[in-house]
């Protein structure tokens, strides 16, 4: 489910789990980039952001390799922060509608947050929103995981979004690019979740949707690390900079799994090359969405239109990242089962029934009676 409970360590820490990250140039604004960060799966009315995390995001200039093995996207050292921190309600008796919190960059802007309130200056630099949404994530998710279960495809042509009605924490920034200093027209952007205290430990991490959960969950095809639940190493990683420890269980995890979808229509749209290697693997494993400032926003088409066209060596059209109301999914399942060359693949679902705006905070207000978390034992 995008990045819903990825892994287990995301199921019994909810306050930490990133469900969505969404990166976009602003509909309204040039030059300004929209970045949106949800965590809490199920939230409630009183759910609060935790004054134990730091809520973060993280931009790099990002260039294009042409030729070669591997990715084609190749990230700058330069680096751009924005942290978001909250009040604690044990030292000011707030409650959820009435927290507090400041958003920071690196470059020296700040701006001052209140939960659950609209506060935007088009003027300002820096524009932030924190506070209980509509979970605007879109797929028929359990169609999803009977077509991992049963091997073969089970989306209808009319499919139910399972996490329609729900609401999640939602945090909005956007922010001027040249004021915080960064000047480069395609940039590489992620999300993460640490903890705020004197050593700051990375509990999620966030670029491309269901990399986690469609592409290293499945654990049967695998053949290497069956037994290996492999996400919560995952999420504490530097998208930036994989560790070497770990990659060669990611390799062999994507290898298979990327196999297994491709195999889904009974054809090869990927082959693989002498050692196993699938040819998304490296691509997948630079997670992170890439997004060209010097395009238009664009309401859909833009998802990984930017990764694919470095893949085929052909220039780039779209403004890239992620939009709320580009159905991704369906690319993403087209790009893995056929490599977008044969009819799309469709899950049945094919907007939010509650559709993001084009002006701030972008993302629809809470359902008035969310459902609470299913038990899980």
């Amino acid at each position: 489910m995008s990045d819903h409970i990825s892994g287990p360590r995301a199921l019994a820490t909810p306050l930490a789990d990133i469900t969505d990250f969404y990166a976009f140039p602003s509909p309204m604004r040039p030059g300004r980039l929209v970045l949106i960060q949800n965590t809490y799966p199920f939230a409630q009315p009183e759910t609060r952001f935790s004054d134990g995390l730091i809520y973060r995001f993280r931009i790099r200039p990002v260039t294009i390799r042409s030729g070669g093995i591997g990715s084609p996207l190749v990230v700058d050292k330069d680096e751009y922060i924005i942290d978001c921190e909250f009040s604690s309600a044990s030292s000011t008796g707030e409650t959820a509608r009435e927290q507090a919190g400041m958003g920071r960059t690196s470059s020296g802007l700040s701006a001052p947050i209140k939960v659950n309130v609209v506060d935007h200056e088009s003027e300002s630099n820096l524009n932030i929103f924190a506070g209980e949404r509509w979970d605007p994530f879109f797929m028929d998710a359990p169609a999803a995981l009977k077509t991992i279960a049963t091997q073969k495809i089970a989306f209808a042509d009319s499919g139910q979004i399972y996490l329609d009605g729900k609401s999640v924490l939602s945090l909005v920034v956007e922010i001027d690019l040249a004021a915080l200093g960064c000047h480069a027209p395609m940039i590489a952007v992620i999300t993460e979740t640490l903890t705020n205290g004197k050593i700051p430990i990375r509990m999620e991490r966030v670029g491309r949707p269901e990399v986690k959960n469609m592409m290293l969950a499945p654990r049967q095809f695998d053949p290497i690390n069956r037994d290996l639940e492999i996400r919560d190493l995952y999420n504490m990683e530097d998208a930036f900079h994989l560790a070497e420890a770990y990659q060669g269980a990611y390799r062999a995890r994507l290898d298979a799994n990327l196999a297994f979808w491709d195999g889904l229509d009974e054809k090869i749209d990927w082959p693989v090359g002498e050692s196993g290697r699938h040819p998304l693997t490296d691509v997948i494993l630079t997670d992170y969405l890439v997004v060209d400032m010097t395009k238009p926003y664009q309401e859909s088409g833009s998802f990984f239109e930017i990764e694919r066209a470095a893949l085929d060596g052909q220039p780039h059209r779209s403004c890239g990242g992620r939009i709320p109301n580009d159905d991704v999914m369906d690319t993403i399942f087209s790009l893995m089962i056929n490599a977008g060359t044969g009819p799309r693949i469709r899950d049945g679902v094919d907007s939010s029934s509650r559709p993001a705006s084009t002006s701030f905070p972008y993302l629809s207000p809470p359902s008035p009676h969310p459902p609470h978390a299913p038990e899980h034992h």
